[in-house]
């Protein structure tokens, strides 16, 4: 599997033939299943390859799990966590959440977490040090950061520091080991 990061939360996943990309930061960026955690409350998906609500989905073999954040959705937007279960590995997208997910949603992510992808960049998004928190909590095997301009204070507070890497080539034997691994990737559209 490959991952790759276009900056803000966009993610795309690539299995062989099969991609999923998360947040898509424009409208050039094909997938074959798409995720958008934050949206308008009254957009219409026509396309079914497109999820854009809370919900349960099975798509090209990938099952994705989706629920609303109440506290920061409005009458006008809706915000979504996504847990991905693909490949035998599972994958959590905080989106641009802006507070730590309620309780029943953290029960949800919490296991067998192999990635967590949240943001960290503080203002609308976590703060580095709930971010931190976060990730301490739910131990995924990598965190992977979104909205932030620099990573430094998420390193810092949970005592790392890592090059940015390109993309991330990997398999679910490659994480044996890891703990709570921070994964810091190069936005390719910058």
């Amino acid at each position: 599997m490959i991952l790759s990061y276009f900056g803000e939360g966009g993610f795309r996943l690539q299995s062989g033939d099969v991609s999923l990309l998360v947040d898509p930061p424009n409208n050039r960026l094909k997938a074959d299943v798409v995720l958008k955690t934050l949206v308008s409350a009254d957009v219409v998906s026509e396309q079914a390859s497109e999820i854009v609500f809370p919900g349960e989905y099975e798509v090209k073999g990938i099952q994705i799990l989706g629920w609303q954040l109440k506290d920061e959705s409005t009458e006008k937007f809706i915000k979504t966590v996504y847990l991905v279960r693909w490949e035998e590995m599972q994958f959590a997208f905080l989106g641009q959440a802006k507070d730590l997910p309620p309780t029943e949603i953290l029960d949800n992510l919490d296991g067998e977490l192999d990635f967590l992808f949240l943001p960290i960049g503080g203002g609308d998004t976590l703060s580095a040090k709930n971010a931190a928190s976060l990730v301490k909590q739910l131990e995924p095997l990598v965190a992977v950061p979104s909205f932030y301009k620099n990573a430094g204070d998420f390193l810092k507070l949970l005592g790392q520091s890592r090059e940015t890497q390109e993309k991330f080539v990997f398999k679910k034997k490659d994480l044996a080991g890891k703990k709570s691994e921070v994964l810091v990737l190069k936005n390719l559209s910058a």
